[in-house]
């Protein structure tokens, strides 16, 4: 089985501990034959013998027996806890690891609720399995078989008799474990969309509480919940069929042993002792009979959760790291696309995108929404791989780095600002955790944070909330732009960065930039004409491609959708006097 050949790769290396808790668990089940033999034996011959004498050693090698049992039992089930703790762990730290290793690709069509599924859940049944469903299986098997096996030492007639609906019970097995697999595989699926549901729920609260659409979230869980439950109750349907008539027929031991065992105890074929002993062995054959639905119900269970692991373990990042070239030192941040398209799947994003930036240069991006800005930058990063074309930095295709030092030269400030729920040192050090206070302060003053950072209760150790929640939209944003300056990159990417600052905060924040980034290239994308206009490049784009390009007096000339987005920005001036309105606006004359 495929799921068993995957799990024990991970069991191997604690493959002493399991022979030895298996071995243990072996000899368990033999002493489990003990005690009935002995009870057997104090009836035969203490009670009908008489032999009074023999009471007391019987008795304490039964009491002997029991203590053993109790010692090696708590043994080897710590030992199969400790393996499956260790299995966990290994299993836990390798998804982490995994899905820091996945592109954006991935999450784009993967839900955080489906991931926190496979990460608890499924990893606690394949915990469970490993703690509890091994040596379940080892024992219950092994003690039917020592149980047969002694029972047909004693009188093989009445064992074959006890025998006689064991094939029933197999059938009936059988039957449970292929009905059951598929409803424990559904059942993972939903509550993976439960999770999805809950997930989405708790991050956007704001925005259902904005909108007063609570009952409308909590109508959208309860179809969700709803589902969940069905299909639970579907799985317990087929326990419901096929487990009492296990249980049932387990039962009818007790029934054929009382029958035939007293018809014969009658004939004188078997002695009273010897049937006391079959009495005692009954849940012996009766407990894995019985256990055999759980059982197959644990491994069902334990099947459908490994599945879905070891998918996860098994994805592909469409983003290989193939790197020819290391060589960061002399790392310069001369990027150019070359005739560079991209699509996601079939529909095409950017196409046949070329330009050239060298350092010390601002490439200002600006376009109506989804016409491909963000997704140019990203190409950058390698967060996607181009569809055809290069994408160069100093001369070497993106795909040729390495990939970790290539984003070790590049820092972005995305449009979804991300705040982790640390101290703001914290988020602003994250890309240099080994920054000095200093340089984190010089980095907020430079984004124009510092001021209102200082007049928070704790300053820089005040701790944000998760996301950042408790900070205003343009708080978060300068926040976010101190980090990416701190980490001193070749090559600064702004997503919009500004969008929530006033023109103001934002024309302090540009002037402070230039003296950091005369020798670094920066990319500029923003909606606002006064976050590009002073550009050395502005690539206006549209539908995936760039429709114009050039600096900002150019553009105006050529009365095209920049010359259009600056009028409605910034109201109907003389063409002469465009350039010199724009700068008395901005505050610079």
């Amino acid at each position: 089985m495929q799921s068993m050949r995957w799990v024990w790769g991970y069991i191997r290396n604690d493959r002493v501990k399991l022979f030895v808790g298996l071995s243990l668990s072996l000899v368990i089940s033999a002493l489990n034959m003990v005690n009935p033999y002995f009870a057997g034996k104090i009836v035969d011959k203490v009670i009908f013998g008489h032999q009074t004498s023999l009471l007391l050693p019987l008795l304490a090698i039964m009491i002997g027996v029991t203590i053993v049992k109790t010692v090696i039992r708590y043994n080897y089930q710590l030992s199969f806890e400790r393996i499956s703790q260790g299995v966990i762990f290994k299993l836990r730290e390798k998804l982490y690891d995994r899905l820091h290793q996945l592109d954006f690709s991935f999450y784009d069509r993967t839900k955080t609720g489906d991931i926190m599924a496979r990460m608890t859940g499924d990893l606690e049944a394949v915990r469970h399995f490993i703690a509890w469903g091994i040596y379940m299986i080892f024992e219950n098997f092994t003690i039917l078989v020592f149980a047969l096996v002694f029972m047909f030492s004693i009188h093989p007639p009445l064992a074959f008799a006890m025998l006689a609906v064991t094939p029933i019970i197999g059938f009936f097995a059988y039957k449970l474990a292929f009905t059951v697999r598929p409803t424990f595989s559904e059942v993972r699926a939903q509550f993976a969309r439960l999770n999805s549901v809950v997930q989405e729920n708790i991050s956007g609260n704001r925005v259902v509480k904005a909108f007063a659409k609570e009952d409308y979230e909590i109508d959208k869980f309860s179809v969700q919940n709803k589902e969940f439950k069905e299909k639970n109750l579907l799985s317990a349907r087929v326990w419901e069929k096929y487990l009492p008539v296990l249980d049932s027929l387990a039962g009818v031991l007790s029934v054929v042993m009382i029958l035939v065992g007293g018809f014969m105890v009658i004939k004188g074929s078997i002695t009273i002792g010897q049937l006391v002993t079959f009495n005692s062995l009954i849940w012996a054959l009766n407990n894995p009979m019985r256990m055999a639905g759980w059982l197959i119900n644990d491994v069902q269970r334990f099947i459908a959760s490994a599945e879905k692991v070891e998918d996860l373990l098994n994805v592909k990042s469409k983003i290989t790291n193939d790197a020819i070239c290391y060589n960061v030192k002399n790392f310069k941040g001369v990027v150019e696309f070359d005739h560079v398209s991209f699509s996601y799947g079939d529909e095409p994003v950017l196409e046949d995108i070329n330009f050239k930036v060298i350092p010390g240069q601002t490439v200002g991006i600006i376009g109506p929404t989804g016409a491909g800005k963000s997704t140019l930058v990203n190409l950058l990063s390698r967060f996607y791989d181009t569809t055809s074309g290069e994408v160069r930095v100093d001369g070497v295709n993106v795909k040729d780095w390495d990939i970790h030092h290539l984003r070790e030269k590049i820092a972005m400030v995305m449009q979804d600002i991300f705040l982790y729920s640390d101290t703001i040192e914290g988020n602003i050090a994250y890309g240099n955790p080994e920054a000095s206070i200093e340089s984190v302060q010089f980095a907020a003053k430079v984004a124009e944070a510092h001021d209102f950072i200082s007049e928070l209760p704790g300053g820089y150790d005040t701790i944000v909330g998760e996301r950042g929640v408790g900070l205003s939209g343009g708080q978060r944003q300068r926040i976010a732009l101190a980090r990416a300056i701190l980490k001193d990159p070749t090559i600064l990417i702004l997503d919009d960065t500004t969008s929530a600052v006033d023109m103001e905060t934002e024309l302090r924040i540009q002037n402070t930039l230039k003296s950091i980034l005369q020798e670094k290239t920066c990319f500029i994308i923003a909606h606002r004409i006064s976050s590009v206009m002073e550009a050395d490049l502005i690539l206006v784009m549209n539908n995936g491609r760039i429709i114009e390009r050039g600096k900002h007096q150019e553009l105006l000339e050529k009365k095209g959708y920049y010359y259009h987005v600056f009028k409605n920005q910034f109201g109907n001036f003389d063409d002469q006097d465009q350039g010199k309105e724009v700068i008395s606006i901005n505050g610079a004359e």
